[in-house]
């Protein structure tokens, strides 16, 4: 397996992987509150400049601006290893898929599930709480066909939110991991914030993994 164990409950996290999750989180968090803070402002000076229903009617779309789910986001990433297929494999089966590492690395706490993984979060000073589930599907490859799929299927709070399906086969020395991903719900404005961050440390998250990024796109739909 090629990941570096840091031990979390029944998890075994990769410490690298953690560290640059973390430096995800430390800058998106702040963006994402300054959306917050900048809607919240411009509210505030509509109720300065307009009557009180027209700035309430203000707020309200602002509100709904930013919160009411509007785009999903889909991608395809093609990732490159010296490891084995079996090593990949037991990899994205695992409890710390490598395209989750977002998710896994800044999770409160990890448990593993007959089907999968539970990762929990907490915010809000603890006054709230997620659980995000992992359950992965497997499919032995075609008579005749080079390499195997696999399909992991994401859901938050028991709503489906991803599916990522990961098909891997040997290059001569290395293994080409082929991944496609599609929310599985529509998101609001304010997650952007996310959606930019997340672009900027994927490939380093990759790479502390052992997967060297070769080609990657990602997309925002309605």
């Amino acid at each position: 397996m090629l990941s570096m164990p840091s031990t979390t409950n029944e998890v075994n996290r990769h410490s690298e992987a953690v560290d640059v999750a973390r430096r995800y989180q430390r800058l998106e968090r702040p963006l994402s509150y300054a959306v917050a803070l900048l809607v919240g402002l411009v509210a505030g000076a509509a109720f300065l400049l307009f009557s009180l229903i027209e700035a309430a009617l203000v707020g309200l779309a602002l509100g709904a601006l930013v919160r009411v789910p509007v785009f999903r986001t889909s991608g395809t990433a093609r990732l490159v290893t010296d490891a084995d297929p079996d090593a990949v494999r037991t990899d994205f089966e695992g409890g710390t898929p490598p395209p989750l590492a977002f998710q896994w690395g800044v999770a409160d706490d990890l448990r593993l599930t007959d089907d999968g993984v539970t990762y929990e979060f907490s915010y809000l000073f603890g006054l709230r709480s997620t659980e995000m589930t992992v359950e992965t599907r497997s499919s032995a490859p075609d008579a005749g066909a080079d390499g195997d799929t696999l399909e992991l299927i994401v859901t938050a709070d028991g709503r489906p939110w991803a599916t990522y399906t990961a098909s891997m086969q040997r290059d001569g020395d290395d293994t080409v991991v082929d991944i496609d991903w599609a929310s599985d719900r529509r998101f609001g404005l304010r997650r952007l914030p996310q959606q930019f961050v997340a672009e900027r440390y994927r490939a380093d998250a990759f790479a502390v993994q052992g997967y060297r990024v070769a080609d990657r796109e990602t997309s925002l739909s309605p």
